[in-house]
């Protein structure tokens, strides 16, 4: 997905008086009523502001959790609008439903959140009926949700056919991203994939093996791959079923020449809570009323000298379970190996994920790395090479 092959607001033209749909994601995290965390709102800015500030009359369509194609009040998005017009530094405007003669009045450089697109049964099923009449009031529209990309819904694919259509600066700046660190990298590539679970990652596996040159495994999935191996991991999170498949990743991986890092060295505790005791030991040594809770400071050396080699690194999942201290410690180091060397411009850092940004944040790098994808599934999706309906539409 190269950066040429979408049209950008670069190619957008005279806008004034326009009335413009843009697909954003306001789906922010809210406790009482007010926003926790306005990093997606944020997003927007670059968006909305250039758009406003050409004339263009802008209405915002977007989702909010998941109401199941019905008005629930809990789901509505009217409490977003104060904290965005916040951000946005400039008065926004709430619309239930949007109505022909109030949209016509706005004066230009208007910005108006619809209310929440998953209400309508439509969205979710891409019905065409619902796409054409929600078209009818814009005369082009914006995609800059890729945190949705991966969904085929009205408001993030449907409309991309109907009217002339551009992906927005997150978007851009997320697809450029994305392309330098997996479409066209400069090699050697690492990839650090970690989780509870292999069974969730499988497919990013497998394309992964296909495209980097270094492949770390962390988290729980770790101990599988170790389990595959011969390893006693004790009471450690694992997936023995699995056994056959992680030898057939590492099978393909040795085919592919990448190589695959396991820990050799473990930090294990009996029970799993904050400050728990711990001791660290070699992967051989983990008894079995043990289990493995992250990666030992010797792995942690190791994987920082891979990085050392390295041109480019994508980040998917932490190495060890990093809410609960001490077993933070491995994210934590190599994280800041990552930071340290893209700051000096080594390497292209790319991360993504829910648990991945707030592991970045933990470590204090989040600013530090060359871009952090706050999108979930459409950054999995993204690894696992799948096309993203969001961002095929766009390429038409």
């Amino acid at each position: 997905m190269s950066a040429n092959s979408f049209k950008t607001l670069d190619d957008i033209g005279d806008v004034r008086g326009k009335c413009g749909l843009v697909r954003v994601d306001l789906n922010v995290p809210m406790a009482d009523g007010k926003v926790t965390d306005d990093t997606r709102l944020r997003a927007l800015l670059p968006t909305v502001t250039e758009l406003a500030d050409k004339g263009a009359k802008l209405l915002l369509l977007a989702h909010f959790g998941r109401p199941k194609g019905e008005y629930k009040p809990e789901y509505s998005l009217e409490p977003v609008v104060e904290p965005l017009a916040a951000v946005l530094g400039r008065d926004v405007q709430f619309m239930a439903k949007p109505d022909r003669a109030a949209i016509d009045a706005l004066p230009d450089g208007s910005i108006v959140v619809l209310e929440n697109s998953r209400f309508a049964p439509g969205e979710e099923k891409n019905d065409p009926a619902m796409a054409k009449a929600i078209a009818a009031y814009g005369d082009f529209y914006v995609n800059d949700a890729f945190s949705a990309a991966h969904r085929a819904h009205v408001t993030t694919e449907g409309l991309a056919h109907l009217l002339p259509s551009y992906a927005g600066r997150s978007m851009e700046r997320e697809l450029t991203a994305l392309d330098k660190a997996l479409g066209n990298p400069e090699h050697p590539v690492a990839a650090v994939v970690g989780g509870a679970k292999v069974s969730s990652k499988l497919d990013v596996l497998r394309q992964m093996v296909e495209k980097v040159d270094h492949l770390i495994i962390g988290g729980g999935m770790a101990n599988t791959f170790l389990a595959a191996r011969g390893v006693d991991v004790g009471k450690s999170l694992c997936e023995h079923d699995l056994a056959d498949t992680a030898n057939a990743i590492l099978e393909a991986a040795d085919k592919a020449d990448c190589t695959v890092h396991l820990p050799y060295d473990v930090v294990v505790a009996k029970e799993f809570r904050a400050n728990a005791e711990t001791r660290t030991v070699n992967v051989h040594e983990v008894a079995a009323d043990e289990m493995i809770l992250d990666i030992g400071p010797a792995a942690v050396e190791a994987l920082s000298d891979v990085l050392k080699t390295c041109k480019t690194l994508v980040w998917n999942g932490p190495l060890g379970a990093f809410e609960t201290p001490p077993f933070d410690q491995a994210t934590v180091a190599l994280a800041r190996t990552a930071a340290a060397l893209t700051k000096e411009g080594q390497l292209l850092s790319v991360a993504g994920g829910g648990d991945t940004v707030a592991a970045l944040h933990h470590a204090g790098v989040a600013d530090d790395f060359s871009f952090v994808s706050t999108a979930g599934g459409a950054f999995l999706e993204w690894m696992e090479g799948k096309p993203l309906p969001g961002v095929e539409a766009l390429t038409k």
